[in-house]
């Protein structure tokens, strides 16, 4: 191939505050990747207690948008869904999928966090992710979002190592071959632990990290987009969690150091260098 792999990121783009589209170009182009980012929405800033948002929803653009690529008979590799508005832009995702099928379908579930539910999210909204996921090759839920689409009540409760490879087993019964959870305590010590599954492989898989007491919007997008990117450049499934992990650790730990405000995210400016760097991480444990 004369050219670099190609990904069709759907997700919103906030103009402050660090996350979805705005993490997510740096990250996969500093992979080697090529992004062209389909936004579901723009943003003056994110949603985390930055005052009132202004906000364009983008849902007519999506549509023709596809039509566009389809005329230029544009190959995809990748196609990456996030934040979704309304169960309309969950139609059009599914439309991006069936016109790329070999691509490979990564779709982040942004549904809520810290066990609530955002407050776009309905009960169709709930169902109709559903959907998209069951067309996933990989899914990336956070913990409440793995327990949402699972139809069950949120615990805040550590998981045993049977609870979670459970959970995992189930979501990937919804469709996806690969599951990673990200967020999760176990109960056998790990305060902070990204969980993942190969149905392919039966195989589940653990990558503990470093508890910082303060939580940064955009983390589950940085974590998502390095996963993705590492699988495309055919990392297993383990020691992309493992890049993805440490990634998201060292943006983390860099942006506590310097005491920045938390809404405006992690310091991704500071951290970049370290994903053109392909040393091999294997310190991801079976779970």
């Amino acid at each position: 191939m004369n050219r670099p792999l190609r990904i069709a990121a759907i997700h919103d783009l906030s103009g402050f505050g660090r996350c979805s589209l705005t993490v997510i170009l740096p990250v996969l182009s500093a992979m080697g990747m090529q992004v062209c980012p389909v936004p579901t929405a723009v943003l003056s800033t994110h949603t985390g207690g930055m005052g009132e948002v202004v906000m364009r929803d983008l849902t007519d653009f999506l549509e023709p948008a596809l039509d566009h690529y389809r005329r230029l008979e544009l190959a995809f590799e990748c196609i990456y869904t996030g934040f979704l508005g309304s169960p309309e832009q969950i139609s059009h995702c599914l439309d991006y999928f069936r016109s790329y099928p070999q691509a490979l379908a990564v779709v982040d579930p942004v549904m809520g966090d810290h066990g609530k539910s955002y407050r776009t999210v309905t009960g169709e909204m709930r169902g109709r992710m559903r959907e998209l996921v069951a067309v996933a090759d990989l899914i990336t839920p956070n913990l409440t979002e793995a327990y949402m689409l699972l139809g069950e009540e949120y615990s805040p409760v550590p998981l045993t190592r049977a609870q979670a490879k459970s959970m995992l087993a189930r979501l990937s019964e919804l469709g996806p071959e690969r599951v990673v959870i990200t967020g999760a305590s176990l109960a056998s010590g790990e305060r902070m632990a990204n969980l993942g599954y190969d149905r392919g492989r039966s195989a589940f898989w653990y990558v503990a990290c470093d508890y910082v007491p303060v939580s940064y919007p955009g983390t589950g997008d940085l974590f998502a987009a390095v996963l993705t990117g590492a699988l495309l450049q055919d990392d297993s499934l383990p020691m992309a969690i493992n890049r993805a992990t440490r990634f998201c650790e060292l943006a983390i730990k860099t942006t506590f150091g310097y005491g920045s405000d938390p809404r405006h995210g992690v310091m991704l400016e500071r951290s970049l260098g370290a994903l053109t760097q392909r040393e091999i991480l294997s310190d991801y444990q079976l779970l």
